[in-house]
Order: structure tokens, then sequence, then C-alpha cells
């Protein structure tokens, strides 16, 4: 920001002494001093005067990443800050790629951790691992009508319903609202995760207990977060897009999403 252009100084109305014309016939010429109104930048707007326009800048993290997962991470800068909170408020689904691998057992739950065990695992079949996954959604479908404070009966639910609002609007414990088998090749596996109100580590143990529930283990390889709330994948700027001109066109690009989404919900 500091190295951006700045703009042009302000301009003030000096009366700045001037040689006065010399009368045409007056011999020996002029001498004399008359004021002149000119103007003049003002030297508190010069860099060397106010220094740098930027010594802090407030910037908020939104839905965290721990050390081991990557993806989409949300930033709010200056004003920003309070529409971090107000997207915190809306309690929007995240969609995670979660990458699993089945043969062993960690004290993390993650494939860089302690090894506690190793299993067989020729008996899986993707049959098997989706039919486990969809007991999971079953099982956390209920618990979120349970958090929704929803009477499923009512003309309110089918509104809310029909709009994909149905969703826990305090906190509230983990819960997946949908999760599938994207890939599956013995022993790895990939499954995509939408979810509110988690962390990458209770993703991680969701991989662990599947192992478990297929009589063997596993442990997960990789967390990805490919959407949080309104941003996806394509919103988000890789490292060589951290320039200031990439910034200032994210924000602009995303700034209708987000008021949409707001009005929408709150």
């Amino acid at each position: 920001l500091n190295a951006a252009p700045r703009r042009a100084p302000r301009q003030h109305i000096r009366f700045l002494p001037t040689p006065a014309p010399a009368p045409a016939l007056a011999p020996g010429g002029g001498g004399a001093l008359e004021l002149v109104p000119s103007r003049v930048p003002v030297l508190a707007d010069h860099p060397l005067v106010g220094g740098p326009r930027f010594r802090r800048l407030k910037i908020g993290v939104g839905h965290q990443l721990d050390m081991k997962a990557s993806g989409v991470l949300v930033l709010g800068i200056g004003d920003g800050n309070k529409l971090l909170t107000d997207l915190y408020n809306c309690h929007l689904t995240k969609v995670y790629t979660v990458s699993g691998l089945f043969g062993k057992a960690t004290d993390d739950f993650s494939d860089t951790g302690k090894l506690i065990e190793k299993t067989t695992f020729d008996h899986i079949t993707r049959e098997k691992l989706e039919r486990i996954v969809a007991v999971i959604q079953g099982t956390n479908h209920k618990a979120l009508l349970m958090y929704s404070n929803i009477d499923m009966k009512t003309q309110e639910a089918y509104e809310l319903a029909v709009k994909g609002l149905i969703r826990p609007m305090e906190k509230s414990p983990p819960i997946i609202t949908a999760i599938r088998c994207l890939q599956f090749a013995l022993p790895e596996f990939q499954l995509e995760i939408h979810c509110l109100h988690e962390t990458q580590q209770y993703l991680r143990k969701i991989v662990h207990e599947i192992g478990l529930e297929l009589k063997s283990s596993a442990v997960c390889t990789q967390v990805r977060r490919t959407r949080d709330g309104v941003f996806t994948v394509d919103d988000a700027l890789p490292r060589t897009q951290w320039d200031l001109r990439s910034v200032q066109d994210a924000i602009r690009n995303c700034r209708l999403k987000v008021r949409t989404e707001l009005e929408k919900t709150l």
C-alpha cells in the first residue's frame, strides 16, 4: 500500500513577496516588492514530513485452518473484520475434500503421527464404505434438525428447506450435512464432506472412525477446504498473487456475494 502512487499534495493560497514590475520610464528600475497570491503545495502532505501513509492495518482471520490443512482461508481487512463476524453468525456450510489411507492407525489420526497399529484392509469394498458414509450422514441429519430448533411440520420449515437455510443458528457440536465418496482405490480413498462448526482434527477423527467401522483402521492423509460459505477455491489467491492489485480485485469481486448472503440469512 505504501508503494502505491500517492494522491497529489493539497494546494493552499500563500501571499508571496514578488519584485514589483518597474515603471516604464522610471530611471534606475524598480526594486520594490509586492505580495502576490500563489498556489503552493501543503508540506504536511509530503512523504518526508508525514511518513508512510499506512503504519498499521487490521487483518482478521475467519474459520481457521491448522498447520496440516490447506485450502480456502478467508481474511478480513480493515472494515472487513466486521463482515467476518457477520459471516460467522450466518453459520454457513464449509466443504472439504478429505483423503484417507486404510491399514494403519496413529495417535493423532494423521499419516504423520506416531504409528499405533497396522491392520488388513483387503476385505473393504466401495459398497461397504458408502454404506458407512450413509449411516454417518443419516445420524448427522437428525442432529441438524434437532439443533436447528425448527418444527418440521410448519410452513416456516418448508420455506427454509427450499432456500437451503436449515442449519443451527447457535453454536452446536460439529455437524456433517452431507458426505460422499469421491475416489476409492485400496488402500486409498477420498471423501467430500459438507459440515458446520467442525475442526480439521474432527474430520481426521471421522476417517479414523470409518476405519474402525469397517473392521480395519485408517489415517487421514489430507484435509483441504474447497468452500467456506460463499467463498470457493476460484475466489482464492495463490501465493504468486499476493500483491495489492490482486487483493483489491478479489475484494471487489466478492463484495456482492457477501452482501447478498448477509441479506438472505441475517
